[in-house]
């Protein structure tokens, strides 16, 4: 069974950076490798939003709001898809959450990152 576990959230000024991890600890090689997953985001009153997704074969795609500047990537042998985000800003203030793509459900409890102006 596929849960994901989010972490790395925090507070940090404008401009600053941070890396979320989204791991599967109960997952084997052989279910999350082939997992297309992706970073979704919701910030209070607003729907949830894909940020960034990343594919069985590593093909990336990114909101158009954080191409240049937020990056998605996969490591098979940790089992964990990670989030680094740079020259953030307020309106990026949100809980980010990782989920497989298409996937509405299974959320998790999601990692709080708040950007101070």
């Amino acid at each position: 069974q596929v849960r994901l576990v989010e972490s790395g959230g925090g507070l940090v000024q404008a401009g600053g950076s941070l890396k979320l991890s989204c791991k599967c600890p109960r997952c084997i090689t052989s279910v999350f490798n082939p997992l297309d997953l992706g970073w979704y985001r919701q910030a209070p009153g607003n729907q949830r939003e894909l940020v960034a997704l990343i594919t069985s074969t590593r093909t990336t795609n990114y909101h158009d709001s954080v191409k240049g500047r937020f990056t998605i990537t996969k490591d098979n042998s940790r089992k964990t898809i990670y989030l680094q985000m740079n020259s953030l800003e307020p309106d990026e203030t949100a809980v980010y959450y990782c989920n497989q793509v298409g996937r509405n459900d299974a959320w998790g409890q999601g990692t709080q990152v708040t950007v101070s102006s």
